[in-house]
């Protein structure tokens, strides 16, 4: 069982940066791949970023590459996601979520476990 409480959503200005924080309770954590994903109003939820169990793999949705980042640290159980030159249609909540592989996460599969989301609005 995995447990994961995001956090670092906000309100910023086109162009600035956030960051977004998963804090992920249980002994099993580094064995996941972990992701971002986001839902904005009406639309589906699809995938940000992706980083496998241990870091060394990172996948990028194509409307962030270059601007957002993902990284984790398994000593402390967390796994961050920066986001800077935001842009209004960033605008969405932000999930955190775990999977027990990462090409399937990156591939679609709905991974194992969510976080409750965050709130990233992004002002023009």
């Amino acid at each position: 069982q995995v447990q994961l409480v995001e956090s670092g959503g906000g309100l910023v200005q086109a162009g600035g940066s956030l960051r977004l924080s998963c804090a992920a309770s249980g002994r099993t954590f580094s064995s996941y791949a972990m992701g971002w994903f986001r839902q904005a109003p009406g639309k589906e939820r699809d995938l940000v970023a992706a980083i496998n169990w241990s870091g060394g793999s990172t996948s990028y949705a194509d409307s962030v590459k270059g601007r957002f980042t993902i990284s984790r640290d398994n000593a402390k159980n967390t796994v961050t996601l920066q986001m800077n030159s935001l842009k209004p249609e960033d605008t969405a909540v932000y999930y955190c979520a775990a999977g027990r592989g990462f090409n399937a996460v990156v591939a679609g599969a709905s991974p194992n476990y969510w976080g409750q989301g965050t709130q990233v609005t992004v002002s023009s």
